[in-house]
């Protein structure tokens, strides 16, 4: 049996519409149980909001609408800290408390020692690589456990993986801030958390923002494109090797697609994936390439280069604020004034969904007044 991807072309007055039926076509009834709390995992690449890089708030609406729409009520917004983004400075700045508070949808954040409780897990499945990363144990949020999720990623490269969507956004779900541990084995360290979340979750669904994506190298420093598409599909595999195959790489050729489609977890080769609504979007090829940024070079010299052999002189000792430091002041002080105000401004003058953006914003600023939305002890 064909996993089923849906893929559809939207515009800004008819997004929310679409996403339903996008939705619907990529079977969100059957993929995830009724009457169970379903997760909502956004994606902040970044608290600055950039185009192409975050989960959209119309994304997230859409989303949100077509949920309910489907039976699933019991809905909770999971956000994750790192070490370099600020996860309620980038929900408030990206549109979301506005959504999430029109909605009711409470917000829980998976950090250590702040929200969630964190707890051991014993995979019953292979690991490929998290228990000599984490040899004391992996530990994921006691929260996850028998709920439903769905990952809100966008449709990007990263200087990493080459691509990043559905298996990437669990990256931030179930690692902590230690997450950057796993860089040099990252492509099995997603495989891994694909076989995990299959086990200790009930349902697993993924609606991709395709409408504005990210060429070069992400997940930040990108050069935004409109495209107009949206995705969404119960296999997560299959929808970043659509992704994949869009944005002109071969699925196959990405190695944590490639290892996730060997052990069953999915399936990588776009020939046996269906595409339904507008499958003719599938046979597109934007030839987008990854290229490098000042964060790559350091990251090919110390994750996967000559110095990776002092990983943990450089990453598990106090010299990692170094690390954290030069990524936070490249990232927010130097790349983002120089370059990324620009584009910013650029889509919002010119590109529709820049001006749907802005108009989130100014929803989000006039409920400011309103009361909060459910905030860390709602749920």
């Amino acid at each position: 049996m064909k996993s089923r991807v849906a893929v559809l072309r939207t515009r800004p007055e008819t997004v929310l519409e679409d996403i339903a039926r996008l939705c619907q076509l990529a079977g969100v009834r059957t993929a995830l149980r009724e009457g169970t709390r379903t997760i909502l995992k956004d994606n902040i690449s970044w608290h600055f909001p950039f185009p192409g890089a975050n989960t959209t708030p119309w994304q997230l609406e859409g989303t949100i609408l077509a949920l309910r729409q489907a039976g699933l009520s019991d809905l909770v917004c999971v956000q994750n800290d790192t070490v370099v983004t600020d996860p309620e400075k980038g929900e408030r700045l990206n549109g979301y408390v506005g959504v999430l508070s029109k909605h009711g949808i409470p917000v829980r954040y998976n950090c250590f020692d702040w929200d969630l409780k964190w707890v051991p897990y014993e995979p019953k499945g292979e690991m490929l690589a998290l228990p000599k990363i984490f040899p004391h144990g992996i530990h994921v949020p006691e929260f996850f456990f028998g709920t439903n999720v769905v990952h809100l990623p966008t449709v990007k490269c990263h200087i990493y993986t080459t691509t990043t969507g559905a298996m990437k956004n669990a990256f931030g779900g179930l690692l902590a801030t230690r997450r950057h541990y796993t860089h040099t084995w990252i492509h099995e360290t997603l495989v891994d958390l694909l076989t995990i979340q299959r086990e200790i979750h009930t349902g697993l669904f993924a609606v991709m923002d395709g409408t504005t994506v990210g060429n070069g190298p992400g997940p930040r420093t990108m050069v935004p494109v409109r495209k107009d598409v949206m995705l969404a599909s119960a296999d997560q595999v299959a929808i970043d090797a659509v992704a994949a195959r869009l944005m002109g790489f071969d699925p196959l050729g990405i190695r944590y697609l490639s290892l996730a489609y060997e052990r069953g977890l999915g399936v990588a080769d776009t020939r046996d994936i269906e595409l339904v609504g507008e499958p003719e979007i599938g046979r597109e090829n934007w030839h987008f390439s990854v290229g490098d940024n000042l964060a790559s070079r350091v990251g090919d010299l110390m994750w996967f280069g000559p110095l990776k052999g002092l990983q943990k002189l450089f990453f598990r000792t106090p010299l990692v604020y170094l690390f954290v430091a030069g990524s936070y002041i490249y990232h927010d002080f130097l790349w983002y004034p120089a370059f990324g105000r620009r584009q910013v401004r650029e889509f919002t003058r010119t590109s529709p969904w820049g001006a749907l953006f802005e108009r989130y914003l100014r929803e989000q600023a006039l409920s400011e007044t309103a009361p909060a939305h459910g905030g860390a002890g709602a749920v």
